[in-house]
């Protein structure tokens, strides 16, 4: 077994924005070190004080060091056939990603967290940060806060590890509570190997029939989510899953409406009792007695109904109903925000119309939340609705006509200008309205790559 210990400095936090500045990779045999890379990166953009006076790396010094693309390659086959290792390894590891995209190249390794393999067999630590876990155990940290220094103290930290582990599988150590209560069936190095990736996942059962069908941004991410979730219905799925299958989509648009025709051809059972969403909330319409239309957010189940517009979280659809409130001189106590008899609070400083106390009609009042219903519903028209493909060499298409959902494919990012190749390209789907949510939200939050009208 090989691993390709690794300790990166950045620009900053976020691997989306920033850059890597050093890196050093050494790569483990169990015994010794065999092979390395230390170097420092080039990172084409501003080091901020605050992390050169942390690093000591500064903009000086990397100014004629490689750009990450001149040790990619290096990087690739350093790495290749070894489990990558870091101390909090979501951030090394998501920042060499990351830098690997911007390049159109999908990096992927199995990993292993010394943070999480510390925890579980080095217990009774009060910190399990590199310097003072270093401290106790004895461990000497020349250069804190520079790659070769940290990474090789996690070298001598590994070392450690494997010696209280031993000799058992240190992945299995990690994902102990993952593993925990699995069918006999079910290969758990499959769960190892899941793609960091966007897509649609399936849990089967002996038959390969479908329990449950979900969708996430991070597969892997995902199932573990699932696996080591503690309720009754999750402790079901993963007890009763033979096997796990997966089918990459690239966009989460997609995966979202892949995952919604599947679970309505499949009808999987646990799909009913266990709803899981990348739109946790939906804002639902409904008529009053007195004819008003009210707008209500609810969690969004599968006893909620269909809501016209989904959010991420309760935050996000409260900003945006109280920013839809004003726009549209909607009442407040008929949007679930606030409930009194003598009229909302807008009415009482003049900026509602009073349909909260009968002095607005009905009539005119569902006029302004008919706009707001149609401002957030698909728009008509004929356009397909490019997002990521599956690798860096296409785009996903989301074909709409005539305002309806048509389907949705994938085409060479060379041929996207070509609208016979575009049509051709669209596997046809069901238009409902569970997929109109869906595309509608993606629409009025602009959580697309671009639309191309027909």
């Amino acid at each position: 077994m090989l691993y390709a210990i690794t300790d990166i400095e950045t620009t900053g936090g976020n691997p989306v924005r920033e850059k890597i500045t050093e890196i050093a990779i050494y790569v483990f045999d169990g015994y010794e070190i065999v092979d390395q890379l230390v170097t420092l990166v080039n990172p084409e953009k501003y080091i901020p004080a605050q992390i050169q006076q942390l690093t000591g790396i500064t903009n000086e010094m990397v100014k004629d060091a490689p750009k990450f693309y001149e040790i990619a390659r290096r990087i690739v086959e350093l790495t290749d056939n070894c489990t990558f290792v870091a101390h909090n390894v979501t951030f090394d590891y998501n920042f060499v990603r990351a830098e690997f995209k911007a390049l159109g190249y999908d990096f992927q390794r199995p990993y292993l967290c010394t943070v999480k393999l510390s925890r579980k067999l080095l217990p009774g630590f009060p910190s399990y940060s590199l310097g003072i876990l270093s401290a106790n155990l004895n461990i000497e940290i020349k250069d804190r806060h520079r790659a070769s220094g940290d990474a090789l103290a996690t070298v001598e930290l590994f070392k450690r590890l494997q010696t209280e582990a031993g000799g058992s599988d240190m992945a299995d150590i990690e994902l102990a509570e993952i593993l925990k209560g699995l069918h006999q069936n079910l290969d758990k190095n499959l769960l190892k190997t899941l793609p960091e990736e966007t897509g649609v996942y399936y849990f089967m059962d002996e038959n390969h029939l479908p329990l449950y069908i979900g969708k996430s941004i991070n597969i892997r991410k995902r199932v573990y989510s699932h696996f080591s979730n503690k309720s009754v219905k999750s402790a079901e799925i993963k007890s009763n899953t033979c096997f796990i299958d997966f089918e990459l989509t690239g966009s989460e648009l997609v995966a979202l409406l892949y995952e919604a025709a599947e679970v309505k051809h499949h009808k999987p059972m646990y799909n009913k009792q266990l709803r899981r969403t990348a739109f946790s909330w939906g804002l639902y319409s409904y008529d009053d007695k007195m004819g008003y239309i009210n707008l209500e957010l609810r969690r969004n189940t599968s006893k909620s109904g269909i809501p016209f517009i989904l959010f991420a979280n309760k935050k996000e659809a409260e900003n945006f109903l109280h920013k839809q409130i004003e726009k549209y001189s909607l009442c407040q106590n008929l949007c679930s925000i606030y409930k009194s008899s003598n009229g909302c609070f807008h009415y009482q400083i003049g900026m509602c119309n009073g349909a909260c106390v009968g002095k607005e009609s009905p009539e005119m009042y569902n006029r302004r939340v008919a706009k707001l219903i149609e401002a957030t519903s698909i728009p008509d028209g004929n356009y397909f609705i490019l997002d990521a493909g599956r690798n860096a060499g296409e785009k996903s298409i989301v074909k709409i006509e005539s305002g309806m959902y048509k389907g949705f494919g994938y085409i060479d990012m060379a041929c996207v200008g070509n609208m016979d190749d575009l049509h051709e390209s669209i596997v046809n789907q069901e238009d409902n309205k569970d997929v109109r949510s869906i595309i509608s939200s993606f629409i009025t939050r602009k959580k697309y790559e671009k639309l191309l009208y027909y």
